[in-house]
């Protein structure tokens, strides 16, 4: 069986360290997800030939063999086939690509049904896929999570895959499965089991108070990870999840800290009387890129994820800032007003070649490279500000949003949707959005207070 390290974000009551005076409880270390091959896998090609936002996908209840007790529900493994088939329904809705039916409007197949749809039951409801799924309980107390995905038309089985989960991780199998049943029907990479770090906003909109918060892609799981004594912003999962950075005031004065998910300790990246902010990770994780004001002028440095000496990797009067790396790691794409307002530029790994990309009428700033590497993200500033992208070549810009001030945006990790926090209009409460790159399917990610510069991690380990 092949392991995947889960980082459970649950906390833990180990004391914190001395140094993390605006710290919120450590985040504890999680346990395996388990994947088991379920029978036969991959049976036969989708039938459906038109457009994936006309396809209807069923998906009832994921049954179970009997109903045990189990932490993950207070009504046992029953009830819990239940809530695994609405979150899944949750996420293929939200996504804009199909149109799922979820359990509480149909049928519930038995246990021995999973493997063996009925399929007259579901032939009569217009859905092109079916998606079956069962929740085992363990002798060791953790779950058994399966999912199938069937075509009606072919009456065969498209994929089928599980996951054994500790029952706080019940979530995780049902994101799996939606990640299993949206690259099998669309080619494209999953983004489903990921996380989302953010800055929760509270407080009048002159005196806000900024913590650092961590929620499951769908708003699910959610951490505080500071107290809010210091303000925290622009949080970055490092590749591997071990790790998040972010700017903090904890003196008084803007600092880089690295903040370790397993044993809740943070530290400084490197020390400067001079401000310092925008870190970003390498996409390898041996090096933090960040902006560093001196005299006046402020340029882009990086520094090993480790400490030690920092390179400065920009020297042109004016403000260099918000650098963001390639997914091989060769350029860095960054916000510079060295032309005489903010613009996008981008430069080789080491500083050289700068060159200017964004030539669209307004201003560019904050932006970040897809993961797939095809697309630039950034805030379009041209009277209201809005998400745009172009490419890696400075063509083929596309205007997203139409809000009144939307920004910094951060890519999903299949590099097709795009998170962004909205401000609102006079009152100045912000929220996270999402939109895809059509520009079409756009939706507000719920939070329990406001929002701001969100950071899309990578699919989990």
């Amino acid at each position: 069986m092949k392991k995947l390290i889960l980082a459970t974000l649950a906390f833990s009551a180990a004391p914190l360290a001395a140094q993390n005076q605006d710290l919120g409880e450590p985040v504890g270390e999680g346990q395996d997800v388990e994947t088991v091959e379920q029978e036969e896998g991959l049976s036969g090609s989708v039938s459906f030939e038109g457009n994936l936002d006309d396809l209807g996908i069923a998906i009832p209840a994921f049954a179970t063999d009997r109903n045990a007790a189990t932490p993950a529900n207070a009504s046992g493994t029953e009830a819990l086939g239940v809530e695994i088939s609405r979150v899944i329904t949750a996420n293929l809705r939200n996504n804009g690509l199909f149109k799922p039916t979820g359990p509480d409007s149909l049928p519930r197949p038995s246990f021995e049904n999973i493997t063996s749809p009925i399929w007259s039951t579901w032939g009569v409801r217009g859905a092109e896929m079916l998606v079956h799924g069962y929740v085992r309980a363990r002798s060791d107390d953790r779950l058994t999570v399966g999912c199938y995905l069937y075509d009606m038309a072919l009456q065969q089985r498209l994929v089928a895959e599980g996951w054994v989960v500790s029952p706080a991780d019940w979530r995780r199998a049902a994101h799996k499965c939606s990640d299993l049943i949206y690259a099998r029907l669309t080619g494209e990479s999953p983004f489903f089991d990921s996380r989302i770090a953010y800055i929760a906003e509270t407080g009048p909109k002159d005196n806000r108070t900024k913590r650092l918060a961590i929620m499951d892609s769908d708003g699910a799981n959610h951490r505080f990870i500071t107290t809010g004594r210091s303000t925290a912003l622009t949080p970055r999962y490092s590749p591997d999840y071990k790790q998040l950075v972010y700017l903090s005031y904890v003196d008084g004065n803007p600092r880089i800290y690295v903040y370790d998910i397993g044993t809740g300790r943070q530290t400084l990246v490197t020390q400067s009387d001079n401000p310092t902010f925008a870190p970003r990770w390498s996409p390898d994780g041996r090096w933090i890129l960040y902006s560093m004001a001196v005299g006046g002028n402020t340029d882009i440095y990086r520094v090993s994820a480790q400490g030690g000496r920092s390179e400065r990797l920009t020297d042109t009067p004016g403000i260099d800032i918000g650098g963001s790396y390639s997914p091989d790691g060769s350029k860095i794409v960054f916000e510079s007003d060295r032309s005489g307002s903010q613009q996008i530029y981008i430069m080789d790994a080491d500083g050289s070649n700068q060159r200017r990309l964004s030539f669209f009428g307004g201003r560019s700033a904050t932006p970040e490279w897809s993961p797939r590497g095809d697309q630039i993200a950034f805030t379009h500033i041209a009277g209201d500000f809005n998400i745009a992208v172009m490419n890696p070549q400075g063509r083929g810009f596309r205007k997203l949003t139409r809000g009144w001030q939307d920004e910094a945006p951060t890519w999903a990790p299949n590099g097709r949707i795009i998170q962004f926090f909205r401000t609102a209009r006079n009152t100045g409460a912000t929220s996270l959005w999402q939109v895809d790159l059509t520009g079409d399917n756009e939706r507000r990610l719920p939070t329990p207070v406001d929002a701001s510069d969100p950071a899309w991690g990578p699919i989990l380990p």
